[in-house]
């Protein structure tokens, strides 16, 4: 949370890959120990992150499809490379930053910000 409460008033947004990631983790074990949520108090923690009026929930662009097309042309099997692919195209379609702990967007053609 430091690094979010540096940031001043810059907008962070979720989209429903996102969404569904944080609510997740907020629930696995291994993740969070003894501080692992319920799913109810994880939909709550998520609706307190969306009450920060520099929070919101981003819909898809409307030119999601053909980005997220170009960036799956592979013909070689590449199961992890679905979610990565949405995430980069979806950051590039909407026109704004991609903000992950996951190195691996350093390699892929998106503005990202990688935290470590």
């Amino acid at each position: 949370m430091t690094w979010f409460n540096s940031c001043g008033p810059d907008r962070f947004y979720f989209c429903r890959v996102t969404q569904l990631s944080l609510l997740r983790l907020l629930t696995t074990a291994a993740v969070m120990g003894e501080d692992t949520l319920t799913m109810p108090q994880a939909w709550s923690l998520y609706d307190q992150l969306l009450s920060d009026p520099r929070v919101a929930f981003l819909s898809e662009p409307a030119d999601l499809d053909r980005h997220l097309r170009k960036l799956t042309k592979s013909t070689k099997p590449s199961p992890k490379l679905w979610a990565d692919a949405y995430l980069a195209a979806f950051a590039d379609t909407a026109g704004i930053r991609l903000v992950t702990f996951d190195a691996a967007f350093a390699s892929h053609d998106v503005d990202a910000l990688i935290l470590t």
